[in-house]
């Protein structure tokens, strides 16, 4: 094997992610080469699944290094976590200044922005670069979103948005930010999945337990739901899987386990919005379900303790019902898009990184698990006006919430008398009451605050004078034996 620097890109891990992106590179008439820690691997990938295409292999991360031409690209694709500091361990040995290591793992994003910075500190070039699409993405067009060294990116952009999906002509790749912004943007399409899923298996599940449909008749529900406004890839593998047959003619998905896993990236994205102070309640309800769904023991044995109401079947038009659960599952996942654009602008704000939200819809746009026509509409919002405070007011959208709230309404209702449980619906739907409340009840919740513990408010601007001071903290001694004293050291 020649060990003149021949390839211009190279990549490290052959679990089926790493072997379907670098085939997908290779197609696109670019010369890679693959390293694997089990080096058996790489000559079973050459012999196999590569076999005659132009992708070369190497048996050791220096021979990597010798065939990669300058500067170097090496794309690690292994377990996020502690695999991707040993192999960056590995690798600065035998890298020059502005060479370029990529993260393509679901790496946690304070590790990414650690792993900029060190690396940086060295004179190389770091990127973590979020990969979403699955085997197939992988292999046939994901949607890439990388942030980290700014310097990095015009070495990786020929290669990235060749590879990436396409929309609208539009590849499905660009870049998101510094340090760790292509990770946090990638952790947020991961919570807003557990969004969409959540909100798809409430629906799923008014329509059959609260309706008394068939698997196969929901299926139907969905395909048509998927030639309007909800068309996604979500609903048109939900249709598929609902229609998925057995060998024994029932449908599959009544004999799974109702107990959902989790890697971890819905959980990261509810605890980044706590630590930001941004109420993304639909992601959290979605973690939280999945949750409650694992405690199965337990719902067996509430399941006979615990009773429920006395109706438990829909008894209106059936027809306008499915119409109605369409619109509200319409309606909860623009507040899902909307909660998780707040949460990227405060994280923005917070890591000075310089997002673009109409470029984040376009890289989501195809490829990925949320691929959907609706986020062509999130990208025009974005484009109409960059500096868009809310999704919500943008007209588009404002129209939409305005003609499903009505159906909305109605679905949350009902849930709550069937006793079926809608959490992401509901709390969409609250959240957005909430938020288009000028006024809420933390006032009371200041005065007890102060009451108990000296905590302090402020007064509405509209009653400061003299012996009410505008913006600032008082306290008042509210039973006559408190003290004047406020509290600024502990927390009650």
């Amino acid at each position: 094997m020649s060990q003149t620097a021949v390839a211009d890109f190279g990549l490290i891990g052959l679990a089926v992610m790493g072997q379907n992106l670098i085939l997908n590179i290779n197609d696109h008439g670019f010369k890679a080469v693959a390293y694997n820690r089990t080096v058996e691997k790489v000559d079973h990938f050459l012999a196999n699944e590569a076999k005659g295409t132009n992708i070369i292999g190497a048996h050791s991360i220096e021979e990597l290094a010798r065939l990669l031409k300058r500067p170097r690209k090496i794309m690690l694709l292994v377990k996020a976590g502690s695999a991707v500091d040993d192999f960056i361990e590995k690798l600065i040995p035998y890298l020059e200044s502005g060479d370029i290591i990529i993260d393509g793992g679901n790496s946690h994003f304070p590790d990414t922005i650690r792993r900029a910075q060190y690396l940086e500190s060295k004179g190389f070039l770091f990127v973590g670069c979020g990969v979403s699409g699955g085997e197939d993405g992988a292999r046939y067009g994901p949607s890439l979103m990388p942030g980290g060294s700014p310097a990095a990116w015009s070495h990786l952009k020929p290669i990235f948005q060749s590879i990436s999906a396409k929309a609208d002509g539009e590849p499905c790749c660009d870049w998101v930010g510094e340090t760790g912004a292509g990770h946090y943007v990638k952790m947020v399409h991961n919570g807003i999945e557990y969004g969409d899923m959540q909100l798809i298996c409430e629906a799923y599940h008014l329509l059959k337990e609260g309706v008394g449909f068939t698997s196969e008749e929901i299926s139907s529900i969905f395909a048509e739901w998927n030639k309007e406004e909800l068309d996604s890839f979500l609903i048109e593998i939900t249709t598929n899987i609902l229609k998925f047959k057995d060998e024994d003619g029932t449908a599959v998905v009544e004999k799974i386990l109702d107990t959902a896993g989790q890697k971890g990236t819905g959980k990261w994205t509810a605890i980044s919005s706590l630590d930001l102070g941004v109420p993304v309640t639909l992601i959290g309800e979605a973690v939280y379900s999945r949750a409650l769904s694992a405690l199965k023991t337990e719902r067996v044995n509430a399941s006979r303790i615990l009773t429920g109401p006395a109706v438990t079947k829909f008894q209106g038009d059936k027809q306008k019902f499915i119409k109605q659960i369409g619109q509200a599952l319409y309606a909860s996942k623009i507040i899902s898009y909307a909660q998780g654009f707040m949460l990227m602008r405060e994280a923005a704000k917070d890591n000075r990184w310089n997002l673009n939200n109409a470029g984040i819809a376009l890289m989501w746009r195809g490829g990925c698990i949320i691929r959907s026509a609706f986020l062509g509409d999130i990208k025009n919002a974005y484009t109409n006006n960059p500096n868009l405070e809310n999704l919500l007011f943008d007209p588009f959208f404002k129209d939409a919430i305005e003609k499903a709230q009505d159906s909305w309404r109605q679905v949350v209702a009902q849930a709550m008398l069937l006793g079926i449980p809608t959490p992401a619906f509901a709390t969409a739907l609250t959240f957005y009451d909430g938020y288009r409340h000028a006024r809420l009840p933390a006032n009371l919740l200041q005065a007890q605050r102060d009451y108990f513990g000296a905590h302090t408010f402020r007064y509405l601007d509209e009653f400061t004078d003299d012996k009410h001071p505008k913006d600032k903290d008082v306290h008042l001694n509210w039973t006559g034996h408190g003290g004047n004293v406020s509290s600024t050291s502990y927390i009650a």
